[in-house]
């Protein structure tokens, strides 16, 4: 009888198996056990804990465990823990004077991060300022230093300072020149005094705009990771947790102080020929025609003559300038254009290696993508008469010049 027993309980769960198999859709028998079989029965992963009190009883559903992290968020988190420590705060004190002359103490802030072990931070040269009284980095495990300001590059809108730490831990910079839209980037800064704050998003777009000071930014890093103020000077970072860019900007929404999706970084290749000159020469020896320069339109071509309605028209060659020392000419007729004394007769410069060149944008642009010392064709009206010319550039010494 027994045997008779065990046979038929064996077959009754081999028809199940089989049923079950073949004849039921895949996952059907585990969705009726989730469906009529409590979670804390079939996996074990939650149980209720009641609380009692004043309003009553309350019954919790209380995961018993932390669930582990997919790939992405350990991504994130690996990239945080990595670079946090490399990024710093900026406090600036400078000194404004009320109605009365009283002297009254103003403070800014922004981001930045280490480069190296012997203290050297990069930050945006905006956030330190022209008239900074002091300035103070703060790290990530809350120490507070004197930075000083080791070098500035207005044009770049970079600034390069310097505490005494030990322990610093320096980032690991990327190369910047074939970033590619809808790369998956990081920032990391302290918006609005907020500390140790990352964001991240794609690359956007890759574009020149101009900066916060109207400065030239040539192939900045547009994104549309959260860049609020205070994120100025810290890092944009690829996957991996190599900096790509340093935040700087972002994009107005009607006046608005906060980010509207739409943020720039200089890219770091930018940043690293900055540096380069910093370590070589003391400062940056940015290439330069050594012109003043006038940018012309079709109205003022009209009446001034020109044989071209576009273009920048040289006012004045600097003397021992690069424009000089190759030849180009300078105006010699003044003129009132409005309520600006111009000066005619100069060359009209139209071109610089074949890139049309229409205003002094144009040429910062080209001038960014060379250095002292190079080169260039410069194309001009002289008259009526177009020309080529070869043009060794100089090293600019005024931030008037081009």
């Amino acid at each position: 009888m027994k045997l008779r027993r065990v046979l038929l309980v064996l077959l009754l769960v081999t028809g199940f198996y089989l049923l079950t198999q073949h004849l039921w859709p895949a996952g059907t028998v585990a969705a009726l056990v989730q469906r009529y079989v409590p979670a804390s029965a079939s996996m074990a992963e939650s149980s209720v804990v009641s609380t009692n009190g004043p309003l009553g009883t309350f019954d919790l559903n209380v995961a018993n465990a932390q669930p582990a992290y997919d790939a992405e968020e350990q991504n994130n988190i690996a990239v945080y823990k990595r670079v946090t420590p490399s990024v710093v705060n900026i406090t600036t004190t400078t000194v404004a004077y009320d109605f009365f002359y009283g002297a009254v103490p103003q403070q800014g802030q922004g981001s930045g991060f280490i480069l190296d072990k012997q203290g050297h931070i990069l930050t945006n040269n905006h956030v330190i300022g022209d008239n900074a009284r002091s300035v103070e980095v703060q790290l990530a495990d809350k120490h507070k230093y004197k930075a000083t300001v080791v070098g500035v590059d207005k044009t770049h809108d970079l600034a390069l300072l310097q505490i005494n730490a030990p322990n610093l831990q320096p980032v690991e910079l990327a190369d910047s020149r074939a970033l590619q839209v809808g790369q998956k980037v990081f920032a990391i800064g302290n918006p609005f005094g907020l500390s140790g704050t990352m964001t991240r998003g794609i690359i956007s777009a890759i574009r020149s705009v101009r900066g916060p000071t109207g400065n030239a930014i040539d192939n900045a890093i547009q994104t549309d990771a959260a860049i609020n103020p205070g994120n100025s000077g810290g890092p944009l970072m690829n996957s991996r947790g190599q900096v790509i860019g340093i935040n700087t900007m972002i994009a107005s929404n009607n006046g608005a102080d906060q980010s509207a999706g739409i943020g720039f970084a200089i890219p770091i290749s930018t940043a690293r020929a900055v540096l380069d000159d910093f370590s070589k020469y003391g400062h940056v020896r940015r290439p330069s025609l050594s012109i003043l320069p006038l940018e012309i339109g079709p109205d003022f071509a009209e009446q001034a003559g020109l044989s071209a309605d576009y273009g920048v028209l040289i006012q004045r060659v600097l003397p021992g300038g690069a424009a000089e020392k190759a030849g180009l000419k300078g105006g010699t007729q003044r003129l009132a254009w409005g309520n600006t004394p111009v000066m005619l007769g100069g060359d009209l410069i139209v071109a610089i290696d074949g890139q049309e060149i229409t205003n002094v944008q144009d040429i910062s642009s080209v001038m960014n993508s060379h250095k002292a010392g190079d080169v260039v064709t410069v194309t001009i009206f002289r008259g009526r008469r177009r020309s080529d010319v070869k043009v060794t550039l100089g090293e600019a010494n005024s931030d008037q010049q081009v």
